[in-house]
């Protein structure tokens, strides 16, 4: 018998929102399966379980704030020598440390923690019908007691369209997500940031015309679906760059480093009302350009879509932070913390280059590194850079 408790989906996370679960007392679970969804200041994410068994036991209730640590589900029959455990009771007493922002209402596209309706539905699949237009008790509900789970919604949603002309637009971003919320989450993390992590900061030039062309020869014979993005191949060439110079992949946590053989890759992404969040790409290391890509489309629908899971959110070991081909030519970003460098990116701009003595307008990018001085400093980081700027020359390396 084991207790599965509320995760820490971040350093500065002191509580979440259990918003639903996703299986019931009875059911056999492997490790890395989605048990329950939890809504954080970075929106509502999907919480994986790490042991196998059955669960034995629900401790917590949807609509519930725990704080990290809370039991929330025991995994394995219950019997009389483990009944010392018991539910959290629910709802949560409002005497719990308040956060350090005024209390705030429920998102307007969020429903009250207990059903009202005729039918019964988790918080998220409420919202979530609502803003669809979908009926709740036209919707077959597969979690306990037949409850309508957000999945249920989900697949709904592919078999009877919206209603009107086509799918609503939700006025307040998507359920789970508030923006005030992320903005403190996002002013939290960056002053502790600044406050503890001795950055220095590095720029430099990269040439991308052999890149480019590379891609225009290789996108031609693509469908639109399969085509490349020159950001799939500065994120293949920053996390190759890694072997060169590894001190720049790992965690600080508490006084110690800790290097990582496997390269998370944190991608910031910007959502449609303002604020970043930045999941990761995992097992970035032993990718080609091609899964990459396809794993960017999936962060990126998916992280907008408020469909993120917690290995994604808190096992980051390096973050890439992009402008696109709209921005300004260079950012200088501030590392995410337990983190120890982040490497940003401007847009691509044609520039006037030297090349066999003769000037040529070539695409060319703005590569910057915020790197923590306690694991490297600038000739490390140097290096880093120019592992990079080599990669991107070798665009058809497999």
């Amino acid at each position: 018998m084991s207790i599965f408790t509320m995760p820490s989906l971040g350093a500065d996370m002191e509580e979440g929102k259990l918003v639903e679960w996703l299986v019931k007392p009875g059911d056999h679970v492997a490790k890395g399966d989605i048990v329950a969804v939890v809504e954080t200041q970075k929106g509502a994410i999907e919480i994986e379980i790490f042991e196998a068994g059955e669960i034995g036991e629900l401790l917590a209730q949807p609509g519930q704030t725990l704080p990290v640590g809370a039991p929330l589900a025991r995994l394995g029959a219950a019997d009389a020598a483990e009944a010392t455990i018991a539910p959290v009771a629910a709802p949560i007493s409002p005497e719990l440390p308040a956060p350090a922002a005024p209390a705030k209402a429920l998102p307007a596209t969020t429903a009250s923690p207990v059903p009202t309706g005729p039918a019964l539905a988790s918080p998220a699949a409420r919202g979530r019908a609502a803003e669809l237009g979908l009926a709740l008790d036209a919707i077959a509900g597969s979690g306990p007691g037949g409850a309508v789970l957000l999945a249920d919604v989900e697949t709904q949603a592919k078999v009877q369209p919206a209603p009107g002309s086509g799918p609503v637009t939700p006025q307040k971003g998507k359920p789970g997500l508030d923006m005030a919320e992320m903005r403190r989450a996002i002013a939290a993390a960056m002053s502790r940031s600044k406050r503890e992590i001795p950055h220095y900061y590095l720029s430099h030039e990269i040439d991308l015309q052999a890149a480019q062309d590379w891609l225009t020869t290789t996108n031609a014979t693509r469908t639109p679906d399969q085509r490349l993005l020159m950001g799939a191949l500065l994120i293949r060439a920053t996390v190759r760059a890694l072997a060169r110079v590894p001190e720049l992949n790992g965690r600080f946590e508490g006084d110690a480093y800790t290097p990582s053989d496997a390269v998370h890759c944190g991608l910031a992404v910007a959502m449609r009302g303002g604020g970043l969040i930045a999941p990761a790409i995992l097992d970035a290391q032993g990718m080609a350009a091609d899964a990459i890509m396809d794993a960017m489309r999936d962060i990126v629908v998916r992280t907008r879509a408020g469909r993120l899971r917690n290995s994604e959110i808190t096992q980051g070991t390096i973050t890439i932070s992009s402008l696109g081909e709209t921005g300004v030519d260079a950012l200088f970003g501030v590392i995410y913390p337990p983190q120890v460098a982040l490497v940003g990116f401007g847009a691509p701009r044609l520039k006037p280059m030297v090349r066999d003595d003769i000037v040529q307008p070539r695409l060319a990018i703005t590569a910057t590194l915020a790197a923590d001085h306690r694991v490297s400093d600038g000739r490390r980081g140097a290096l880093f850079l120019a592992e990079i700027d080599r990669l991107m020359q070798e665009p058809d390396t497999p």
